[in-house]
């Protein structure tokens, strides 16, 4: 037992259960309410609700040495980040290839054949819908190409920004990451100083 009181009414139970909420575990289980009153006990008042089933977040921490001027301690819990995965490739069909022709000429065959003579409810419209996605998604994927994102997207985009992209992919690290916005930073700032400055030469004149 702890020298504390701590109860959590049935009523709050019900309501953090119809949401599909637990109550946390806290690491260090001690008072969240500190009483400065003689003979009146400090409380566990400050609760930390989740989804349940988290394995994830399952607890959280109190700090009772951080309330500062509060008779409340803070609470706290770390969350997991998923480290941001760079897309390097997408699939494009180039404007006025042989790959367009060949993916309209799809759609529009595709599309001839369906039978839309009887929509006469939500259901069939909705189906008919659906339908003509997959037609244009199987014919998008059948035609398209990959390509590199960034490999003439950008006119500023330059050898050392693939190198530390490919280091940040490489190892996954946040330094790594930080390096490379640093990169990406830098050279457009180069390029586009350097733009500003041909504009302004031209008008000079000679």
């Amino acid at each position: 037992m702890f020298p504390f009181h701590f109860s959590v009414s049935n009523d709050l139970i019900i309501i953090a259960d119809s949401f599909n909420l637990s109550l946390f575990t806290p690491t260090n289980p001690c008072p969240t309410r500190y009483s400065d009153t003689a003979g009146e006990s400090n409380l566990v008042i400050d609760l930390m609700f989740l989804h349940c089933g988290s394995y994830e977040l399952d607890h959280h921490s109190i700090h009772p040495g951080n309330c500062l001027s509060s008779d409340h301690a803070p609470l706290s819990i770390e969350i997991p980040i998923i480290e941001k995965v760079i897309q390097s490739s997408k699939l494009t069909v180039h404007p006025k290839s042989n790959q367009e022709t060949v993916f309209v000429e799809e759609v529009i065959s595709s599309f001839k054949s369906l039978d839309t003579s009887v929509i006469n409810d939500s259901d069939k419209l909705k189906s008919i819908v659906n339908q003509l996605g997959t037609i244009i998604d199987q014919a998008w994927k059948k035609n398209a190409k990959k390509s590199r994102i960034f490999k003439h997207s950008e006119q500023w985009w330059t050898d050392n920004c693939s190198r530390s992209l490919n280091n940040y992919r490489a190892s996954r690290s946040l330094e790594n990451w930080k390096n490379f916005k640093k990169v990406v930073k830098n050279v457009k700032r180069s390029f586009f100083e350097e733009k500003i400055q041909e504009v302004a030469n031209k008008r000079k004149g000679p």
